[in-house]
């Protein structure tokens, strides 16, 4: 989806995101000239990998929405650790950062709470949910960290994927009306879809 009209402009029908799938397509979307200077993602590594390499220049922007939402499930509503309970308060915060003051705080706040609870971390068993949910959740924002703000540097850049994610909905909503299609026909509803509803190629 282009960000600034908000109109799709390429689309692929694949059973499932991978990088064997995205490559080829994102080096023919190349080929017919789009060269972003930026990409919103939500993060899958296969589609980053793809990413990167067909387009090393451009910034990759990792969706907010995404990091908050996948942070927090899994510390879960109620988190059994002190930790848990702090981690997911900074996690609750992120998607509401709108300038460089606040991007400043929270990144400094992580920071401290890696010091305060970066060894609790480390010594909890492997085996319990609070370790594994901890662990992974670190491991996310350690990630992402470095691509979260990039939308404070240039206001053209978007720091969720909500406009692609909501046009997904409506084709889902819209699809459900058609059940049944046999696969070719499922594809070429898909393309027609587009077409009409956003001027895709």
């Amino acid at each position: 989806m282009d960000v600034q009209s908000q109109k799709i402009i390429a689309h692929l029908y694949v059973q499932r995101e991978s990088f064997q799938e995205a490559y080829p397509w994102f080096m023919s979307l190349k080929t017919y000239g789009l060269n972003p200077l930026f990409i919103t993602t939500d993060g899958e590594q296969s589609i980053t990998r793809a990413l990167r390499q067909v387009w090393p220049q451009a910034k990759l922007q990792r969706c907010l929405y995404h990091l908050q939402h996948e942070g927090m499930r899994w510390l879960r509503t109620y988190p059994k650790t002190e930790a848990g309970r702090k981690l997911r308060a900074l996690l609750s915060r992120l998607s509401s950062i709108k300038t460089v003051s606040e991007r400043d705080t929270f990144v400094n706040d992580y920071a401290g709470w890696v010091r305060e609870y970066g060894d609790f971390v480390r010594l909890l068993p492997q085996s319990t949910v609070a370790a594994k949910d901890l662990k992974r959740t670190v491991a996310l924002i350690n990630h992402a960290l470095a691509d979260m703000f990039h939308y404070l540097e240039d206001e053209s850049i978007h720091p969720t994927t909500n406009a692609l994610e909501g046009f997904h909905s409506r084709l889902k909503a819209d699809y459900r009306r058609h059940r049944g299609l046999s696969k070719e026909h499922r594809i070429q509803f898909i393309n027609w879809y587009c077409y009409f509803k956003s001027g895709a190629i």
